[in-house]
């Protein structure tokens, strides 16, 4: 190593904090990180990652692996990189960045004999596949077991009446088996657990539902026509990697190549996935692994979609403490001091207030403002007058009217700043985006100059193919229940309709249709949702089938990104068949468009999403805000209901008790994985579940505040709808007293300087 490197590698190293440069000396054995949020995890390493490689030397025939948990992330990270191996004037090469599940392709296409996957001969299933393969398990598994399914049916108070069972049926095969065969099977799976050991454990918990049993059920159904249709998912990917590194010679081979293993957001790694890193990244000489592991237990945020659990990344910091191999990041640069504060008072309260039974959220682990002589620029940013602010509006539209006002006045003093409305669900930023758009608000951003990002509204063009696809099966099946039920669903999502539960409609098509003098009243939500079907149908017989998709657009109120997809999508289908297009051509070749995944959005805007601008309000949700900061966050709607929130049992599910058969089922393998014992019954599982979701809720909100930079705005209306998914302001939809989230009374008790009274 010349002196001229050298001296370059003391200039990285030195831009480096505390807990960066422990990461960066790494040189070899197992390293926990546990870092907090605007650390600047990814920043030291892609540093650590630049000085392993000028330190070793790597060749091709070694290299220096880095996993992390998106595309995106991984592509940032390689950029990093081979920014700072410029800077030290090395070579491009002796590293790869990867997704976990890229990775473990690649692992197991090259041994396909061992894998058992063939790039050439199984195909990854897409998502629209993998919702009609779960709904073919449930179907072959209620014709499997008859007596089982109508042991279902019949729960709770049933007097045998024949809509009731019809409604029953409807909610039974196309939302409770369903969602219970998503989710026990992406749970057990990605656990390690095959159909047969679930069986087992099913043996091991004699519920008077057997939820594990069904859910086993649903399982090997699922592999079987994965199998059959030359299919794999991501799990597959997973498992056929470990059985690539289960035998010896392979595994010898992959260890040789791999000098060591970086991983990034290990909070979000499941057991198998950590099981993986820990075989490729063995030291063949010591039988230690040469594994870094990166991330922040609380900002797990993803095990709602995910079987990830911070417990195995705090049980690894917790081993790698004891062997004295565990490095803190609590410095953290991103966010004025009071904001850091806040962030911290949240943590320890919430751990402390037992909100989420016996789950504790949060990991003691305070955020620190960065030293005075900080090397990095722009550390703790001074606070945009009080850098706190915490509201109670009278009501939504109030809470509105004070983002717009307080968003002109931030960004038109500042217009080098950008800020962002972080909402919990994709209904409120369609409402805040639809307010703030509206010609009749009070403040206009637009004449500010203030342009509006909708990050939820910019994908509702992507939904447009299957939407279409739906719609049409119902006008050429409308007395099928199933897709008069797809539809009427797309209906009230898209506040077409009053919003209602669908299922007792879907149940009986012909009478919803088209009622007859002795069938009852019906009430004017439903009137009104059976004059809009009824135009639909009309429009089939009236209008020319190539006329059929635009019509449809503008009947269901598309916005101009959305109009612009159906124009190509109706453009598409036209050339497909043959200039002679009508529904038996139509649909199938629709199907095939949307199952293969070919068929790309229009986009009006630019195609990067820049979250980020200068002059900007930025309308996104907390989950994908996660890895982003903005100088001025807002955080409305914080109520109680929302979060921590509850688990809650659609009403029409609930004849088959106060709880969900899903949630059951994850709970219980979760107890198996860790080994809990005996499994939990039905009514402890769901009290496990529920106390889940609220800890995972509250580190969602820790995630949402320390997303801000300079000032962090809270707010909690006296006034919200009581459901966002049936809400609709057009529509005036009542509104309901909400109580705050309960974390806002102790913010405003610790900041009393913070609470800014609201003029009504």
């Amino acid at each position: 190593m010349t002196i001229d490197l050298e001296q370059k590698i003391a200039n990285l190293r030195a831009s480096l904090r505390p807990g960066q440069r422990e990461l960066a000396d790494w040189q070899a054995g197992p390293l926990a990180v546990s870092a907090v949020p605007g650390a600047g995890k990814s920043y030291g390493m892609a540093v650590a990652a630049a000085l392993t490689l000028a330190r070793q030397q790597l060749n091709r025939a070694q290299q220096l692996v880095i996993v992390t948990f998106t595309r995106s992330a991984a592509t940032h990270l390689k950029q990093q990189v081979r920014q700072h191996l410029r800077e030290l004037q090395l070579p491009m090469s002796g590293f790869t960045v990867q997704t976990l599940h890229g990775l473990a392709l690649n692992i197991a296409s090259r041994h396909p004999q061992l894998s058992g996957i063939h790039l050439e001969q199984v195909t990854l299933i897409t998502p629209n596949r993998h919702h009609r393969l779960l709904r073919q398990c449930v179907e072959q598994w209620v014709a499997d077991h008859p007596q089982l399914y109508q042991a279902l049916l019949v729960q709770g108070a049933f007097d045998g009446e024949e809509t009731e069972r019809l409604r029953r049926q409807s909610v039974l095969r196309s939302d409770c088996l369903p969602e219970l065969a998503a989710i026990a099977i992406r749970e057990a799976k990605s656990s390690g657990l095959s159909p047969q050991q679930l069986y087992a454990l099913a043996e091991q918990r004699p519920d008077e539902i057997p939820v594990l049993e069904i859910a086993a059920g649903l399982y090997e159904r699922y592999q079987r026509l994965l199998h059959s249709q030359q299919l794999i998912d991501y799990d597959d990917m997973i498992l056929a990697a470990l059985q690539v590194l289960d035998n010896p010679s392979a595994r010898q081979i992959w260890q040789t190549q791999v000098f060591a293993v970086f991983e990034d957001e290990a909070q979000d790694s499941t057991p198998l996935q950590s099981r993986l890193l820990n075989l490729l990244a063995k030291d063949l000489s010591t039988a230690a692994p040469n594994l870094v592991r990166v991330g922040d237990p609380n900002q797990a945020i993803n095990s709602t979609f995910t079987p990830a659990d911070p417990i195995f990344f705090r049980q690894f910091c917790r081993h790698s403490q004891g062997q004295h191999r565990l490095a803190t990041m609590n410095q953290a640069g991103r966010s004025s001091a009071v904001i850091i504060e806040a962030a911290n008072f949240m943590l320890d309260w919430i751990n402390q207030s037992q909100l989420a039974g016996q789950e504790q959220p949060f990991q003691p682990q305070a955020i620190q403002s960065v030293a005075h002589n900080d090397p990095q620029a722009n550390a703790n940013p001074a606070p945009q007058g009080q850098g706190l602010e915490i509201l109670t509006p009278e009501d939504v539209y109030q809470t509105a009217d004070l983002i717009g006002q307080r968003v002109c006045q931030l960004l038109t003093d500042h217009p080098e700043a950008n800020a962002a409305v972080l909402v919990r669900e994709n209904k409120q930023g369609s409402f805040l985006a639809e307010r703030f758009n509206h010609p009749d608000q009070t403040v206009s951003l637009a004449a500010h100059g203030i342009d509006i990002l909708d990050v939820g509204g910019g994908s509702r063009q992507t939904q447009v193919p299957l939407q279409m696809l739906t719609v049409l099966q119902f006008l050429a099946r409308p007395h099928s229940p199933d897709t008069l039920k797809a539809a009427l669903q797309i209906f009230v999502d898209r506040q077409l309709i009053p919003a209602q539960d669908v299922h007792p409609l879907a149940s009986q098509p012909e009478t919803f249709l088209y009622p007859g003098p002795l069938d009852s009243p019906q009430p004017d939500k439903v009137q009104e949702a059976r004059r809009f079907c009824c135009k639909l149908l009309r429009s089939r017989w009236e209008l020319p089938h190539y006329r059929l998709i635009s019509f449809l657009a503008l009947a269901m109120k598309y916005n101009p990104a959305e109009l612009a997809t159906a124009d190509k999508l109706a453009a598409r289908l036209a050339q497909q068949a043959a200039g002679a297009p009508s529904m038996t051509t139509t649909l199938p070749i629709l199907q095939e468009l949307i199952s293969a995944e070919r068929f790309d959005p229009v986009e009006v805007d630019e195609v990067e999403s820049q979250y980020l601008r200068p002059r900007q309000l930025t309308i996104i949700t907390m989950h994908k805000a996660k890895g982003l900061d903005w100088d001025f966050v807002f955080l409305p709607f914080l109520h109680a209901r929302i979060i921590p929130g509850e688990l809650r049992v659609p009403a029409a599910s609930q004849f088959l008790g106060p709880f969900s058969l899903a949630e059951v089922a994850r709970a219980q393998i979760r107890a198996s994985v860790h080994n809990h014992s005996p499994l939990p019954n039905i009514e402890t599982a769901w009290q496990r579940a529920s106390d889940l979701k609220s800890a995972e809720e509250f580190r969602l909100l820790y995630v949402a505040m320390t997303r801000a930079k300079r000032l962090l705005w809270m707010s909690a209306a006296q006034q919200a709808p009581y459901n966002w998914n049936w809400f609709d302001w057009q529509r005036q939809t009542k509104l309901e007293g909400q109580r705050p989230c309960p974390i806002l009374d102790p913010l405003q008790a610790q900041f009393p300087q913070s609470v800014r009274r609201v003029e009504s």
